[in-house]
């Protein structure tokens, strides 16, 4: 007898949990969207502008304040964000209290291409719009650079690992046989790069030649160094 009342307490107890537990679901669930918030990540430099944005999150910000947060479909806003040009990859997302969120990770350039139509080359070596609030600071690409994309990116990478010559390459010319001339900051002279092949191997007989001539004025009189040639550095004056 003792246990059965025991048994009998406990379903009442458990019934008790489910239906508070299911009222506060349909409570949150019939809750409104009271607000609006957007974080970017990895990039403090917004490339789009947050009106953009909530534009993308719902369509009417009117009638933002009158819809439940059970009609809103996430995976549908997520999609329209990766949409955009500018997005990299987004999460949607709603809190309790009824604030739509968004974190969105824009794409990052790593070359601008100057042209008829200038356009940046981002880190997965996707061709990417300017945008008009922000311009990103990196290495400037002329030439035949549309024929190119692909070398250019992965020359781009190799040589932003580089402690050396990341930080002091400034510009990349794309010839129309794939030949690539560098600039570097602070010089005179044009490094004559050649295809993307080697890479490792040029880099290395670059700086050596140059470790050695650094404390010199020699490096000044310089006008092309070429590293086309296996194992050598060809300077012209």
């Amino acid at each position: 007898m003792k246990r059965s009342y025991y048994t009998i307490r406990m379903i009442l107890l458990l019934g008790l949990i489910a239906f508070l537990m299911g009222f506060s679901i349909q409570r949150n669930d019939q809750r409104f969207v009271q607000d609006l918030s957007v974080t970017f990540i990895k990039n403090d430099q917004p490339f789009m502008a947050l009106e953009a944005v909530n534009k993308l999150l719902i369509q009417n910000k009117d009638s933002l304040l009158t819809t439940p947060k059970e009609t809103l479909v996430l995976k549908e806003m997520e999609a329209r964000l990766v949409l955009h040009p500018m997005v990299r990859k987004a999460q949607v997302y709603v809190t309790i209290d009824g604030v739509l969120g968004a974190k969105i990770e824009q794409r990052k350039p790593i070359a601008r291409v100057s042209g008829a139509e200038s356009f940046y080359i981002d880190e997965d070596g996707i061709p990417m719009p300017l945008s008009p609030l922000y311009a990103a600071r990196v290495p400037l690409v002329n030439g035949d650079a549309l024929l190119y994309v692909g070398q250019v990116h992965e020359l781009i990478l190799t040589l932003n690992q580089d402690a050396f010559m990341g930080p002091r390459l400034v510009s990349i010319t794309v010839g129309r046989d794939g030949q690539m001339v560098l600039g570097l900051r602070d010089t005179d002279f044009a490094i004559v790069l050649g295809p993307v092949v080697r890479v490792q191997e040029k880099l290395k007989n670059f700086k050596a030649f140059y470790q050695k001539l650094a404390q010199t004025e020699e490096l000044k009189g310089y006008k092309n160094i070429d590293l086309r040639y296996n194992n050598q550095v060809v300077a012209t004056k």
